[in-house]
């Protein structure tokens, strides 16, 4: 049996600690996914709310700016089919793909893509940052 300090088990928890990251980015791709039909459905107004972003603040429970960024995240994903997939595969994390919609477009998204898969977040938010 490993013990926890053993340098197998420490392995083997960050692997599982990855695993799970990815699982949950995947997620993450399918509510936005939601979101943005949601929105252009305008399901937000069929239920009585001013807005798509005070919908997700009122239902899902979070502040009205991450609600927004999420919105406009799910609205960019739709014009990005190689980011939009690496999201739903749970190869990049929503830190990463919301800094790389920022400036992300049809001629620069393969090349942020290949950045984002060698960079920490902080180091692609940093390039994002000068590709305003």
């Amino acid at each position: 049996m490993l013990e926890p300090t053993d340098r197998a088990y420490i392995d083997d928890l960050g692997d599982k600690i990855a695993i799970c990251a990815a699982h949950i980015d995947s997620a993450h791709h399918q509510l936005l996914t939601h979101i943005r039909s949601f929105d252009t459905l305008k399901g937000w107004s069929k239920q009585g709310t001013k807005s798509c972003a005070h919908w997700l603040s009122w239902r899902i429970g979070i502040g009205l700016v991450a609600a927004r960024e999420k919105l406009r995240v799910a609205h960019a994903l739709a014009g990005l089919p190689s980011i939009d997939a690496a999201l739903e595969r749970g190869e990049l994390s929503y830190a990463k793909v919301r800094a790389m919609t920022r400036v992300a477009d049809a001629d620069n998204e393969e090349l942020l893509l290949a950045q984002a898969r060698g960079l920490t977040g902080a180091e692609l938010e940093r390039v994002c940052g000068g590709f305003r």
